[in-house]
């Protein structure tokens, strides 16, 4: 039988991800075979530099796309905040998981919340959405770059002497290396506690916590499979949030967040827009039918005032 192949990054939490839509898979097509082919990105392979200054889309996703392209796997897993909001022509966007927590976690290393952190505290991130939005809570504190996979990225909080560093609550939850309370993250072992932040002070990336999977749009077999794993109205709310983002001309290293919730019929989005120094913000609110996602999220652009620059 001829197996299908998905392609992913190798990081633990990519593969973390892949396997969650192959079990998803297996579980509902159980007489198919499912492999995994890690393919290295160039957002992988250079770990010494900010993401910001790299430059260009699809900096982890354009060699898994490329693949697609060869046929050398029949479907990419991607997490949605990586994915560029224009896909290469012939490439959609077939299914999108069920999201889990969307919001960004602080996590210090005296275990305190994001107010009582120290004046001039060094905080390590490598999004300037974060960091743009952490000046504007207090502009004296010091960001620094963070690159590396989650694992990394939390020993740094002890071996470059972080004070706390800002990380997305989904890869710590995905990884197993934290647990949900009320309002904050805790790992198993008691070093590290983190404190999610809420909405008001920082937006979440567009898709932010959801998986996102990309195919061929002529591959007609394998979209109606995956549109066995699509959850509906997360597919919904992120399709708005990325056409907020698209209206703006943005990417994931430009300073926009947004968020999006589906009640019953009803979708709101939130975004915002951030100059560089945090002291420039702005945010706006929209509501309205569901079935009106990507008009919405242009509407929600109008609005924002795009002039933090």
């Amino acid at each position: 039988m001829e197996k299908i192949v998905i392609g992913t990054r190798g990081s633990a939490l990519a593969l973390i991800q892949a396997e969650q839509v192959k079990a998803t898979l297996e579980k509902i097509y159980n007489n198919r075979g499912f492999n995994l082919k890690i393919i290295k990105t160039k957002g992988d392979k250079i770990q010494n530099v900010a993401l910001a200054k790299i430059g260009g889309k699809g900096l982890f996703t354009k060699e898994i796309e490329d693949a697609l392209f060869k046929k050398e796997i029949s479907l990419a897993v991607h997490s949605m905040k990586d994915l560029p909001v224009d896909l290469p022509e012939g490439l959609i966007l077939a299914a999108i998981m069920k999201r889990i927590e969307p919001r960004d976690v602080l996590i210090s290393r005296e275990k305190v919340f994001l107010k009582n952190i120290k004046d001039g505290a060094k905080i390590g991130t490598s999004s300037p959405r974060r960091a743009a939005q952490l000046r504007a809570v207090k502009k004296d504190f010091k960001i620094f770059d963070l690159r590396g996979n989650i694992t990394t990225r939390l020993k740094k909080i002890f071996s470059e002497n972080f004070d706390a560093i800002v990380i997305a609550a989904a890869g710590l939850l995905r990884i197993g290396w934290i647990k949900e309370g009320k309002g904050f993250l805790k790992s198993p072992d008691e070093l590290l506690y983190g404190n999610i932040l809420p909405l008001d002070i920082m937006l979440p990336a567009v898709g932010q916590g959801a998986i996102g999977v990309e195919v061929c749009s002529d591959n007609l077999k394998i979209i109606n499979m995956l549109s066995k794993i699509n959850d509906k109205n997360t597919h919904i709310a992120i399709s708005a949030e990325r056409s907020f983002l698209k209206a703006l001309g943005g990417g994931c290293q430009t300073p926009i967040g947004a968020f999006a919730t589906i009640n019953k019929e009803k979708l709101t989005i939130i975004g915002g827009v951030f100059s560089d120094d945090g002291q420039k913000i702005s945010r706006a609110k929209i509501e309205g039918k569901k079935d009106k996602a990507e008009e919405l999220g242009r509407q929600l652009a109008e609005k924002v005032e795009y002039n933090v620059s």
